[in-house]
């Protein structure tokens, strides 16, 4: 009898070897689930293409990011988000959002599609606007009973996982959501005081959301981390400097109420292995190839940094080779990764981010290739 995708992936994730490699993707998008799957919950998705379901649960979580975000939108007295909706079409969607607090008011703009949400006008527009997120942002609260009863839904299917609130789960990441990424590297340079000022008071709440609403929460793997920390983006030094501290403090602060944190870097990452080792995550995703903008050529490169310290989670090219490729294709391409990063164990092959267009046939293909790759 073999093992369950829960218990395959669980033992991927303490770094261990389970029956065979779990197979899954990162997160499951609307619009393929709308557009080629009928309309099925990701749940069934996972069923359906037999894939080690990997579940997001996104209950207030605040990323802007999401289609239809403005759901997801935290309120509270001092801290009032009206939305006035420019234009409300799905396929190019234009929102205004003004934040009103007893200490002046703070603008923002968003623009959307059937995939995506992007942000169009930042919401720091001056060091001082800092004061006002420090003294009247709320933190979101989750409902620890919803939790619940989705992770017995999942059950043995695999495992449901979480977030760090914010538009992103890390410090520095999150702050990239409000103010330009090349602004912020900017203040780097310029003013590092503030820029870790700013980072304090995104630090402090995330930390209080995870004493408030992640102590006693039923997740298996919470996501820490986002794309702006890669060395695509950002140099090494400024990762030391900017992202290492913080996430440091959110992985102990996970750790201290019983969860394992997955740093997120969809981008480079081979220039800052040795510091995610550092971080404290329990494991690492997304591993992302060239052709998806990362940097990994050679998983065992990877795999030689992470054994015995880090998960790794990720891997597969969405693109040109999930999406575009062969069944022959995906099966030799989840060989190589099988061998490069998980020979050891402590790998659950994914794609590496997000996917719109997929054919099911190969995710069908994926998850066949994945069965084959048995420790």
């Amino acid at each position: 009898m073999g093992m369950t995708s829960k218990e395959r992936m669980m033992l991927a994730l303490e770094r261990q070897k389970p029956d065979r490699l779990p197979v899954t993707i990162h997160q499951w998008q609307q619009y393929h689930l709308d557009k080629y799957m009928g309309g099925v919950d990701a749940l069934e998705a996972f069923r359906i293409t037999g894939l080690d379901a990997s579940i997001q649960y996104f209950e207030a979580m605040g990323q802007f990011w999401i289609p239809d975000a403005e759901r997801y939108v935290v309120q509270s007295p001092e801290w009032r988000e009206d939305i006035e909706v420019v234009d409300a079409n799905p396929d190019h969607k234009i929102l205004h959002h003004t934040i009103t607090t007893p200490g002046g008011t703070l603008t923002y703009k968003t623009g959307g599609d059937r995939t995506t949400t992007w942000i169009t006008e930042y919401l720091i527009k001056r060091h001082e606007d800092v004061r006002l997120i420090e003294k009247y942002m709320p933190v979101a609260r989750l409902d620890r009973k919803a939790i619940s009863a989705e992770y017995d839904r999942v059950g043995d299917a695999g495992i449901l996982r979480g977030f760090v609130w914010g538009d992103q789960a890390g410090c520095w990441q999150h702050a990239c959501c409000l103010m330009d990424v090349q602004a912020l590297i900017l203040e780097c340079a310029d003013n590092p005081d503030w820029v870790h000022w700013l980072l304090s008071v995104l630090l402090e709440r995330k930390l209080r959301f995870i004493e408030e609403s992640l102590r006693g929460a039923r997740f298996d793997l919470v996501e820490t981390g986002g794309g702006a920390a890669s060395d695509t983006v950002i140099s090494p030094e400024l990762h030391r400097e900017f992202c290492l501290p913080y996430d440091r403090q959110v992985h102990d602060a996970l750790r201290a109420v019983g969860h394992k944190a997955t740093y997120h870097t969809c981008g480079g990452m081979m220039n800052i292995l040795h510091r995610i080792a550092e971080n404290g995550a329990d494991a690492s995703e997304t591993l992302a190839p060239p052709g998806v903008g990362g940097n990994i050529t050679d998983p065992s490169l990877v795999r030689e940094v992470y054994r015995g310290k880090v998960a790794m989670i990720g891997g597969m090219d969405q693109f040109n080779i999930l999406t575009k490729g062969t069944a022959g294709e995906i099966r030799t391409e989840v060989q190589r990764l099988f061998e490069g990063f998980g020979s050891d164990g402590g790998y659950i092959c994914s794609a590496s981010d997000h996917f719109f267009d997929t054919p099911v046939e190969n995710l069908r293909a994926f998850a066949e290739a994945g069965a084959e790759c048995t420790y």
